[in-house]
């Protein structure tokens, strides 16, 4: 599958259009300092972990993106939080996630986030996988999340490799699809076991700090994660960072249709009971950990401790257990 993008006519390579500066109810929010819009063929390989060239920030300027999602409650939380702070984010989705919780999908777009994707299942060291594999993996990864949005234009092409596991050619590959690469600048490791939301802030603070700016890496289907973004998004304010909303130059949908959840045996709506998503893969989602990768030792595993009541949505309001 290849992205053919068309671009906006008036989209001009290079430029950035200055977001609202003002966030309902939230006079003292983060906020979207600008929007940078991509255009095709404008850049490859992104992230100065990975690759020389990166974004083109400015001082003190970041964007923030999460890998291996959705995965509720805690994308739930964390869309919560970047709404409360008028925050747009770039979102890497891994097409079995996408599958299994296509209105979380939908939220995500339809709040004015960008969409990317990161493989249909992540597997282990993606470097070592088969040209044939590598294909299955990215192309699954695109068609299920194209499914959950329900429109192809509204998925950017922007991917990012599962594990940082990047070969020359796993990228020519994706470069012939038409797909930007995302490595990152600042990798905030919060998937790492025993790490707090604080020492995951602080070390996301000390590492931005001495870049000055950059893709910001994260991952939200952790509750660590999503107790440490509204400290983290009050510590880049207080260090005057501002945040850049990346987009793919080309014609996109406002929104997407919004998706019903089913209603569970207790008469409760359920995140996991979707139109579309068999309840059979959401329990496998629920329980399933992830192997290692070279890149990032205990990389991304899906927490096995989500019981059935802190799957339940309140609304869009969620409690920590």
């Amino acid at each position: 599958m290849r992205f053919i993008v068309a671009l906006f006519v008036c989209t001009v390579a290079g430029l950035s259009v200055p977001a609202s500066a003002e966030c309902p109810g939230n006079p003292d929010a983060l906020g979207t300092s600008r929007v940078l819009p991509m255009n095709p063929g404008e850049f490859t390989l992104l992230g100065t972990i990975q690759y020389k060239q990166t974004l083109p920030l400015k001082d003190n300027e970041v964007v923030i993106t999460f890998d291996d999602g959705p995965l509720p409650p805690y994308t739930d939380i964390i869309l919560d939080t970047l709404a409360s702070q008028c925050v747009k984010a770039t979102y890497f989705l891994v097409g079995q996630m996408a599958h299994a919780y296509p209105s979380i999908v939908r939220r995500i777009y339809n709040e004015g986030h960008t969409i990317g994707t990161h493989s249909q299942n992540h597997p282990r060291a993606f470097e070592r996988l088969s040209r044939q594999r590598v294909e299955r993996e990215v192309d699954g990864g695109i068609n299920s999340v194209t499914a959950a949005l329900g429109n192809a234009n509204a998925l950017s092409p922007f991917f990012r490799i599962p594990g940082f596991g990047r070969t020359t050619a796993i990228e020519r590959f994706l470069e012939g699809k038409q797909l930007v690469i995302w490595s990152a600048d600042v990798d905030t490791d919060d998937w790492w076991r025993g790490s707090s939301p604080e020492a995951i802030v602080q070390r996301a603070i000390r590492r931005l700090n001495a870049k000055g700016r950059g893709i910001i890496l994260m991952h939200d289907i952790h509750r660590k994660t999503a107790m440490a973004l509204p400290i983290l998004l009050k510590e880049l304010k207080a260090n005057g960072y501002n945040v850049v909303h990346v987009v793919a130059a080309g014609e996109r949908p406002k929104s997407v249709p919004e998706l019903m959840a089913s209603p569970t045996s207790d008469g409760t709506a359920s995140p996991t009971a979707l139109t579309g998503a068999p309840s059979s893969a959401s329990q496998n989602h629920r329980i399933k950990k992830r192997s290692a990768s070279k890149h990032h030792p205990a990389h991304s595993y899906y927490p096995s401790d989500l019981s059935e009541g802190r799957m339940s949505a309140l609304g869009h309001k969620w409690t920590f257990p």
